[in-house]
């Protein structure tokens, strides 16, 4: 039987996943690499809240004045003030109701959050950027470009990397090449994990395949898969289809070994919560991790996804389940690590599209806005502690872009993720190439991990 050329097509279309050139040997790994792998492992979990979380009503002030100014502007999207979660007396910050579980970590110095960061070319004031007398990102409040210029935190073009795909790049010659990729989503194909050398490997939550091989009509599986393969066998002469049969022959490999090495240990017994839209994700993570040795991995980096953030109307309770959401997905993927003995190897950390306007509108919801506040998780985390500046709520204030609170962020996620890959081993001089909008900040580790 042949294999119809539409899922020839989809097979291809998965094969963004590795530089052949960068691939490990497939073989079994030796003893000793096993053992490698497992005492010197560090990894990333990136969490991107897609649609733009609404800081503002993540975290609040807690004293008596910063709350009134607050609950003055945000008006019919104020919480309670007996509702909001007390942290502890390193900050007067108060916490969303529906975050107890990253309360909990917080209070235990597992977790930290970083205050007004986004989207920076360079430090800006709120002068500059009226009298745009100095370079702002482009395309402020576009979902789109903003979340691409938070996952390449470089100029874009045609071209552009990814900064964890770029990290990855950074570290292969100290911690080599491995049975998986080193970057790997859980959310689809993004521009987060494209390196210079090697590209990120896109895998479906509870597959380990990435879709390669699935039989998607009729009960011919086997022989849909026995011919894709002896297709990527034959030489074609045409570069780029060539190129393509290689990139494929990867993702089956891939695959192959991943599928083997989760059958080498029992299945994860960690619960996470039904229901939450980022328990699959998080459930294919941990299995990743645990079979770290066996891939012979000693650094990865994960992206997933929270989509819903989007809030323009009828925030209060969208917001509520999204944020309960994320917390009770943290909470139980931190346990879960502890009980693996990760938690001090693992950071786990959101980032988000930008933050939402201070001020309402006419829907009950928030528009774009810059900005934002996030949280980092895990016991490399110097926790307990907020990091970067609060900003001053004052609408048309210091730190507002125009009138309604959008907040220019006087911390940048260039600054955020430099201080995630130093920890993760990137040396410091290599900083610059990996992050080239870094040697526009004074600081590029900022100390909360």
């Amino acid at each position: 039987m042949t294999i119809q050329r539409r899922s020839f097509l989809k097979l291809a279309s998965l094969a963004a996943a590795g530089n052949a050139a960068a691939l490990a040997p497939f073989g079994g790994l030796s003893a000793l690499a096993q053992a490698a792998a497992g005492s010197d492992y560090k990894a990333l979990v990136c969490i991107q809240l897609l649609g733009g979380n609404d800081g503002n009503n993540m975290l609040v002030p807690g004293d008596t004045a910063g709350y009134a100014e607050y609950a003055s502007i945000r008006k019919g999207l104020a919480l309670s003030r007996s509702s909001l979660l007390t942290l502890n007396n390193s900050t007067t910050l108060t916490l969303n109701p529906n975050m107890p579980q990253v309360q909990q970590l917080f209070q235990k110095n597992k977790a930290a959050f970083l205050l007004n960061a986004g989207a920076l070319i360079a430090p800006l004031t709120r002068a500059e950027y009226l009298e745009n007398s100095a370079a702002a990102p482009p395309s402020l409040f576009s979902h789109y470009d903003q979340s691409n210029f938070l996952q390449a935190e470089q100029a874009l073009s045609a071209d552009s990397t990814g900064w964890g795909g770029r990290v990855a790049d950074a570290i292969q010659g100290t911690y080599g090449t491995t049975q998986l990729p080193t970057v790997v989503s859980v959310s689809g194909s993004h521009i987060f994990g494209n390196g210079r050398l090697t590209q990120g490997y896109t895998i479906v939550p509870g597959t380990a395949s990435a879709g390669v091989g699935t039989c998607w009509e009729g009960s011919y599986c086997s022989e849909r898969l026995s011919t894709a393969q002896q297709l990527l066998t034959m030489s074609s002469g045409a570069t780029l289809i060539q190129s393509d049969g290689e990139l494929t022959s990867n993702i089956y490999q891939y695959a192959s070994n991943l599928t083997n090495a989760v059958k080498s240990v029992p299945p994860l017994t960690t619960p996470l919560p039904a229901g939450n839209p980022l328990t699959a994700q998080l459930q294919q993570i941990m299995q990743i991790m645990q079979v770290r040795s066996y891939l012979g991995a000693r650094r990865q980096i994960f992206f997933a996804t929270l989509n819903g953030f989007d809030t323009h109307a009828n925030q209060l309770g969208t917001h509520a389940t999204m944020l309960s959401n994320l917390s009770a997905a943290l909470g139980a993927f931190y346990t879960g690590l502890e009980q693996m003995g990760l938690g001090s190897q693992v950071t786990t950390f959101t980032v988000s599209d930008f933050g939402r306007a201070l001020q309402g509108n006419s829907e009950e919801g928030s528009d774009h806005a810059w900005g934002n506040h996030h949280i980092i998780i895990g016991d490399a985390v110097k926790g307990g502690k907020t990091y970067g500046t609060f900003p001053n709520l004052t609408l048309g204030g210091p730190n507002d872009a125009g009138g309604n609170g959008r907040w220019i962020p006087t911390t940048s996620t260039t600054q955020y993720a430099a201080t995630l890959a130093s920890w993760f081993g990137v040396p410091a001089s290599d900083l610059a190439t990996v992050f080239p909008l870094s040697p526009q900040f004074a600081e590029t580790n900022l100390g909360f991990v």
